[in-house]
């Protein structure tokens, strides 16, 4: 297997052993101690326990969380990934009250290996989407729907 198809195993891994299946100790083995998550928050943004760290909120907000790989590509040392994240909100979500709403949402990633191990990660999710299936924020459908302000105000 060349070094491009063994990328594109470890990246499949995380996800699918890691997210799908929250065997936590998978971080260990695919991520390096020095490895920067540029979506990670600061001081959370290291290392193995930045995957563990994510792991273990979006499965206690999402139990029956599951990645779908939709396509992968790989040049070098970096495995790009399209993605498609699916749950039900059982639980708190960075402040949020579980709504018991499914969500799907379309993410990419694109991750830096070295070794094997995953060395730099950067990620585009589509979170206003998924905030608006959780009724977080409502739809344009929504605004347009509502009274106006001026409207009451006459």
């Amino acid at each position: 297997m060349n070094t491009e198809e063994r990328n594109k195993a470890q990246f499949r891994r995380t996800y699918e052993e890691g997210l799908n299946r929250g065997d936590l100790a998978v971080a260990d083995e695919l991520i390096d101690p020095d490895c920067l998550d540029h979506e990670g928050h600061p001081g959370g943004d290291r290392g193995p326990e930045s995957m563990r760290s994510l792991i273990t909120m979006l499965r206690t907000a999402f139990p029956d969380l599951h990645f779908a790989i939709e396509h992968l590509v790989a040049e070098g040392d970096t495995v790009a990934g399209r993605l498609t994240m699916s749950g039900t909100h059982e639980g708190p979500l960075m402040g949020i009250p579980p709504t018991g709403r499914s969500v799907r949402q379309a993410s990419m990633h694109f991750v830096r290996f070295r070794d094997g191990k995953a060395i730099e990660h950067w990620g585009v999710r589509d979170d206003l989407s998924m905030m608006r299936q959780l009724g977080v924020i409502p739809s344009p459908k929504e605004i347009s729907s509502e009274p106006s302000k001026e409207a009451s105000l006459t």
